[in-house]
């Protein structure tokens, strides 16, 4: 026993000798002679798709490493279609959906019914859809879908839970100035899209208040039609016997009125300077926006390399300058924003401490500049692309995040490869491609340059840059007969 630890001692000490050995080589080395291997073909497995007569899209996606299975139905339409006059109407209807219950059970036994089987169901409204999801053991899928098939077809809408809903919106409208990060966020948004853009607005007492039952029968009942629904599963099931059971459960099912992309037209703000003060913050936030495009542009991809060497990460330009190199700055970032089916938000972001507010604008602007006296360089760009296509496999390294994005690409009409496409693409651009970006979309002159902070404090006025347009972030009151029912 004795011999035995000994030539295992022995062993340890020749394994650390050639660990130090190696490092010290390493360091004396360039590091960058080490070889990096191809990334592996990108080829995931994809869903299968299935379209029933009265055009109900459905996507199956086996995954068998636990016996769960989850989905989730889209359901084309959402607040960027609700009325001026009762913003809020599609956050309501979101929660109470699922919490008004079906005919045959309130929202409170649906709630008991799921606890005891270690189920979920839940529904929630957005832009441009609203959505019914679930999740729970393979066994108990029958009557858990159930449950999702009665929201579908029978909900109830109940009105102590719409009233409960109210409340929380009107909670939420008292306390939407306390941050300033939110704040700038808000009022940067409506700088690029226009105050009035359904992108943009925010609910009020007064549009909250409006809503009514029947008003998320209405919207259910013009919406909600297997036309206008993506549903995707995902989990331990067999595929041919799940599309049995859904068409049993939905061919049925009349077609309804076909919801179409509303034409939106967007006013966004003149460019210049925004102000907001808040006295009680010793930090500025900083927005500078403007329209941007959409993802099926063929400038995506080099606008994706664009943001990510520009300001994306740790070792983007915005990071490495202001942040770690002048100090100015506690959070600095942004890029060219895309969006599906409209244009995103060109926005760079930054906070800083108040005293330091309008050298930290001048900083920004300098990073713009030096876009044309020292463009993005070709070792900046490898950083990035390496970084996004190194991190891109993580987003979908799993069954339900590719059926997911495969849901995205149906419901915006994108084709079905384009998550393939996406690490072609991003490999395919060049220095060229990115300076051609950068100065095709980022203007310092169409920028509307939004502050919320302490103006007693900042290092200069604000207007010493130019004429300043304050921005009013008051909260109109309830309506008179609301008053008792909003505070």
């Amino acid at each position: 026993m004795k011999r035995l630890a000994s030539y295992s001692l022995v062993l340890v000490s020749l394994l650390i000798g050639i660990s130090i050995l190696s490092t010290v080589t390493l360091a004396q080395g360039d590091w960058r002679q080490i070889p990096i291997r191809p990334l592996h073909p990108f080829q995931p497995r994809q869903p299968k798709r299935i379209q029933l007569p009265n055009g109900m899209v459905i996507f199956l996606q086996e995954d068998r490493e636990l016996p769960l299975i989850d989905g989730t139905a889209r359901v084309r339409g959402g607040s960027r279609e609700e009325p001026p006059n009762k913003v809020g109407l599609i956050d309501i209807y979101g929660e109470v959906w699922r919490t008004g219950g079906t005919k045959t059970k309130t929202g409170d036994q649906l709630d008991d019914f799921l606890e005891i089987r270690a189920a979920k169901v839940e529904t929630d409204g957005g832009v441009d859809s609203t959505t019914i999801g679930w999740s729970c053991l393979k066994g108990d899928f029958d009557d858990v879908f159930k449950i999702v098939a009665d929201l579908l077809h029978e909900p109830e809408f109940r009105e102590d839970k719409i009233d409960i809903a109210k409340q929380g919106e009107y909670d939420s409208i008292s306390r939407r100035n306390d941050d300033i990060g939110g704040i700038a966020a808000r009022e940067s948004v409506k700088l690029a899209y226009g105050p009035q853009s359904p992108y943009a607005r925010v609910p009020e007492y007064a549009t909250v208040s409006a809503v009514t039952r029947q008003n998320l029968i209405d919207w259910h009942h013009s919406h909600v039609h297997p036309n206008n629904i993506i549903l995707g599963i995902t989990g331990d099931f067999d595929s041919a016997a799940m599309e049995a059971k859904l068409r049993q459960a939905f061919t049925g099912w009349p077609k309804g009125p076909t919801v179409k992309k509303p034409d939106i037209q967007f006013q966004p703000a003149k460019p210049g300077y925004y102000l907001i003060p808040k006295e009680d913050v010793n930090q500025s936030a900083i927005r500078m926006v403007d329209l941007g495009t959409t993802r099926d542009n063929p400038d995506y991809y080099a606008i994706e390399v664009f943001n990510e060497a520009f300001g994306g990460g740790f070792s983007s330009r915005l990071f490495r300058d202001l942040r770690t190199g002048k100090g100015l700055a506690y959070s600095v970032g942004g890029g060219i924003g895309t969006a599906f089916d409209h244009p995103g938000v060109v926005r760079l972001s930054m906070g800083t401490k108040s005293q330091t507010t309008v050298e930290a604008i001048q900083g920004l602007y300098q990073e713009i500049d030096d876009l044309n006296s020292h463009p993005i360089s070709d070792d900046e760009i490898k950083r990035a692309k390496d970084s996004i296509l190194n991190s891109f496999v993580f987003n979908f390294d799993s069954p339900d995040k590719v059926l997911r994005e495969r849901m995205a690409y149906e419901f915006y009409g994108y084709p079905a490869d384009f998550l393939e496409k996406y690490r072609a693409g991003i490999e395919k651009v060049q220095t060229p491609d990115v300076t051609r970006a950068g100065a095709k979309y980022l203007h310092k002159e169409k920028l509307r340059i939004l502050v919320v902070g302490n103006t007693s404090e900042f290092d200069k006025p604000l207007s010493s840059l130019g004429p300043v347009t304050p921005v009013d972030i008051t909260i109109p009151p309830p309506p008179a007969e609301k008053q008792g029912e909003a505070k």
